[in-house]
């Protein structure tokens, strides 16, 4: 998605949870900064995913029944939103692609790099900290923003991790995308991050993840199917009797 289309939607959300386009602004040039050095080319990651069958994996409370079906459709690339990332590992499970705002356990984190994974490191008004803290640890690194992109930091649209994660793979050429523990009706993770939840906060989020997913089922090259709980318009939902071949209900 160009940034030129994108922007109205940052307004709305913007206007919707009183962000500072400045803050965001900053946060975008600081993540620049720090990964002058250790930028990955985009076309590595375009690589991982260009004409595949991608999973964009959320934490939401159907993921744990959704172990087996991710682990039956092992050539689908995993694109983990960092709330997942720990569920994935301690099943055995290694995520392809992590996208994330750092506000996930670093240690998974950090060990998903480890076992491969491109790390898709996002840049806000309100991560700042996180950002000086933990990306010098990362060796390589994807820089994303939700405002005007700068040196190695690009915008592909998106909120949250989890829709996010979806804007990406459909910016990178995915041949299907198929969203896999995004419940978002419901504020609860399986793998809680330990601090306190909003819980009106998380559901408007989510609310807003859910209106950015359907807009983009709109543009999307994609096919494009939904494993998870909550019903979202322009995505198949997969019969779980056959959910290995990812057919229609």
């Amino acid at each position: 998605m160009q940034f030129i289309d994108w922007f109205p939607y940052y307004q709305e959300i913007r206007e919707e949870f009183g962000y500072s386009t400045e803050k965001d602004q900053n946060a975008a040039y600081l993540l620049s900064k720090l990964i002058k050095k250790k930028s990955m080319n985009l076309k590595k990651l375009e690589k991982r995913i260009k004409g595949k069958d991608v999973f964009v994996i959320g934490a939401g409370p159907s993921l744990e029944d959704d172990i087996d079906f991710i682990k039956k459709n092992k050539r689908h690339v995993k694109v983990v939103s960092d709330g997942a990332v720990e569920p994935l590992i301690a099943n055995k499970i290694k995520p392809d692609v992590v996208v994330s705002d750092l506000d996930g356990n670093p240690t998974f984190l950090k060990k998903a790099e480890r076992l491969g994974a491109i790390m898709v490191i996002h840049a806000h008004g309100d991560n700042e900290k996180a950002i000086e803290k933990l990306v010098p640890k990362f060796k390589s690194v994807v820089g994303t923003t939700q405002v005007m992109p700068v040196e190695n930091v690009y915008n592909f649209g998106g909120f949250t991790d989890g829709d996010r994660s979806a804007f990406m793979a459909e910016e990178m050429g995915a041949k299907s995308i198929v969203l896999v523990g995004m419940d978002l009706s419901d504020k609860n993770t399986r793998y809680p991050k330990g601090n306190k939840v909003d819980s009106n906060l998380k559901l408007k989020k989510l609310k807003r993840a859910k209106i950015l997913l359907e807009l983009l089922a709109k543009r999307s090259n994609s096919t494009l199917f939904n494993k998870s709980k909550t019903p979202i318009r322009g995505y198949a939902k997969v019969d779980s009797k056959n959910s290995k071949g990812l057919k229609h209900s």
